[in-house]
């Protein structure tokens, strides 16, 4: 839990190190910050390798050459916790964009 708690924290420190390079905003337009997309797919990309990276400690668990068991309990809560991250992101999208259709026009 406390791995959870400190992957929050760090992750909420990028962001905020993101929107104060971006000037507050989403948008990559005048502000030169990256757009959304660019910040989705970067969170898509490094839950991507974090996936990659506690796959294959796990595989080297199983070969000859055996690595610490808190290197793979790490990484594994390392990519668990980039899923539940991508996870929440993708429900709140679509939360929105059902709110959305949800208005009066």
């Amino acid at each position: 839990m406390d791995a959870k708690i400190a992957n929050a924290s760090l992750a909420y420190a990028r962001a905020l190190e993101r929107l104060g390079q971006g000037g507050g905003t989403a948008s990559s337009g005048a502000s030169g910050g990256p757009s959304f997309a660019e910040l989705v797919r970067e969170a898509g990309a490094g839950a991507m390798e974090s996936a990659r990276s506690s796959e294959a400690l796990s595989l080297k668990s199983l070969s000859a050459v055996k690595p610490e068991l808190t290197e793979i309990v790490a990484a594994v809560t390392n990519a668990e916790v980039a899923v539940e991250t991508v996870t929440a992101i993708r429900d709140r999208v679509i939360g929105a964009y059902q709110e959305i259709m949800r208005m009066p026009i």
